[in-house]
């Protein structure tokens, strides 16, 4: 098969005239391409253009094949069941009916070739983790994962020839992101995938990049992209020294060349005052003064604005966005302080003779959860499983119920607030939309004076006049620092700090400054996530895993 998806001059604008494309060109072939860029690049809209959901202000998208597409959100009705879902319905209702004895030609017509398509409906789940779930079941009843894992289930049971996965891993677990993993691994055909997920992204044949409304193409994984974006950034980073070297040159060049400029119209000046020349020599030769004077300024100053053009040149070159520098030291917590104590309610059911609750590492039950700092604690669990309700809990928001059941928390806090608890939603729903960000950083800080919050936004890439936006104009990218800065230059300062799926959403970009930020964090840190790589970026400490039947157990990894 040739090219599958060719995007010919495409541009796209929102209603309200925001413009996400413009003149985009790019083409997609056999194999897996990962799609990558920040917010508002506009990849689920590009998504939305191939599968034929949106359509071009100008431009074409032309596509090769049927297209199967899975949204971040699937449009569900309460009501639907698995099987509408799996767009087997009439399929199911024709062969129950010829089995009952209705051979009627409709029913045959319906029925077509797919004689045995419960049973490949039925293998799909299965192969998906899905074998609990019958296909006469609402989709009301499912969780969020479960409805994103059938989705991909009916798309592999259609089989098309392009498909399309946007953000496919966001509300999976841990067994079910390597059940997708298995499923991008065996597809034959073509596929764009839009994630953030590493682990996901590293098993793409190659990297397609949205920036500034063009796509350029990395052959191989995510982390080979990266190995040539290192080497890009390096090379342009000398270049701009280099520029910079110039620059300097340049300006030295022009002192001097003022300096000497200076010293002949003294001369001349001298010369004049001494009528040592006749009155029509000097006028001739402060003429040529003048006029030399002038081509020599305007030479150095064109070199010096030469040199400065290279400068930016070489400076909008090297790629990579800015990065989040911050210093946290207040957030110190000393080795084995205990910061955290909850107890626990006993599980539905011990661990099995092996001790490893159906998974292979070890695990330990615990009926108490003690946290001392500066501990980096990982909290996993199946979707369900209550690790929110868990969070919840030591904030005081949730004390009881849940699939955890009643939980017992005390959090110790000394004279200077040592035990202040923090946490980060998965909505990022903590900040005033009608308040400037200053205004809700010093809402989170309000003993801190404004200077000081001032400073402490610039190193989370507020600067100037960005610091008075309202937090309900921010960008995607921008409400996240914002968010970040509200939880890290808190008063008093945050020595557990609690994150909930915190890269869910959030582009690569994004998911590198949170990195950032988190390591310059002392305190004790309790974070509940399905993306091991950015864990494993955060230097956890301990593993824990929740289940609904065996409550909280210490395991040594993921």
């Amino acid at each position: 098969m040739s090219t599958s998806i060719v995007c010919d001059a495409v541009t796209f604008a929102w209603p309200d005239d925001t413009e996400v494309l413009s003149g985009l060109d790019a083409a997609f072939g056999p194999g897996r391409t990962g799609l990558i860029g920040v917010n508002g690049a506009g990849k689920s809209t590009l998504l939305k253009l191939i599968a034929g959901e949106l359509a071009p202000a100008s431009g074409s998208v032309t596509v090769r094949g049927e297209v199967g597409y899975l949204p971040q959100s699937l449009p569900l009705h309460a009501a639907e069941t698995v099987s509408d879902l799996l767009a087997i319905t009439a399929a199911r209702a024709a062969l129950h009916a010829i089995e009952a004895g209705e051979a009627t030609e409709a029913n045959f017509a319906a029925v077509g070739d797919d004689w045995d398509v419960e049973e490949r409906a039925r293998a799909e789940l299965d192969r998906l983790g899905l074998d609990h779930i019958g296909l006469d079941r609402t989709v009301a009843t499912l969780s969020g994962g479960e409805t994103i894992m059938v989705g991909l289930a009916a798309l592999l049971l259609r089989a098309p020839d392009v498909l399309l996965l946007d953000e496919p891993t966001n509300n999976l677990d841990l067994d079910a992101r390597h059940r997708l993993y298995d499923a991008v691994d065996a597809w034959p055909g073509v596929m764009i995938i839009v994630s953030h997920d590493r682990a996901l992204l590293d098993r793409v044949d190659q990297i397609a990049d949205l920036r500034d409304g063009g796509i350029r193409v990395y052959g191989g994984n995510l982390t080979a992209y990266e190995e040539v974006l290192e080497a890009e950034r390096e090379a342009a980073e000398r270049t701009v020294r280099v520029a910079e070297a110039d620059v300097r040159r340049q300006k030295r060049e022009l002192i001097e060349a003022r300096t000497k400029l200076d010293r002949r119209r003294r001369y001349g000046k001298k010369m004049n005052e001494e009528k040592r020349e006749p009155k029509i020599v000097m006028n001739e030769r402060k003429r040529e003064a003048q006029v030399s004077e002038g081509k020599h300024r305007i030479m150095h100053q064109e070199k010096l604005a030469e040199a400065g053009r290279r400068l930016t040149e070489a400076e909008d070159a090297v790629r990579g966005d800015r990065e989040i520098r911050v210093e946290l030291p207040r957030t110190r917590v000393p080795a084995g302080r205990t910061i955290l104590r909850a107890t626990l309610p006993e599980p539905e059911r011990a661990p099995d003779e092996a001790g490893t609750d159906g998974r292979d590492a070890p695990v330990r039950v615990l009926d108490e959860l003690v946290v001392t700092g500066p501990e980096r604690i990982a909290l996993l669990g199946g979707n369900g499983a209550g690790k929110t309700t868990l969070l919840r809990a030591i904030t005081g928001t949730a004390p009881g119920g849940g699939p955890l059941g009643a939980v017992d928390v005390t959090v110790t806090t000394g004279q200077d607030g040592e035990g202040a608890v923090r946490y980060l939603p998965q909505r990022l729903d903590v900040l005033d939309d009608d308040a400037s960000v200053l205004d809700n950083v010093r809402a989170a800080a309000p003993g801190a004076a404004p200077q000081a919050v001032r400073s402490g936004l610039a190193r989370f890439l507020f600067r100037g006049d960005r610091v008075d936006r309202l937090a309900g104009t921010l960008s995607g990218g921008e409400r996240f620092r914002a968010v970040l800065a509200s939880l890290l230059l808190a008063e008093p300062p945050p020595r557990l700090l609690l994150l909930d799926e915190p890269t869910n959403n959030l582009d690569l970009a994004s998911v590198r400054r949170l990195t950032q930020a988190l390591s310059a964090y002392e305190g004790a840190m309790i974070v509940a996530s399905h993306d091991v790589p950015f864990l494993d970026d955060l230097g956890i400490t301990r593993w824990l895993h929740l289940d609904r039947r065996t409550g909280l157990s210490e395991t040594d990894g993921p």
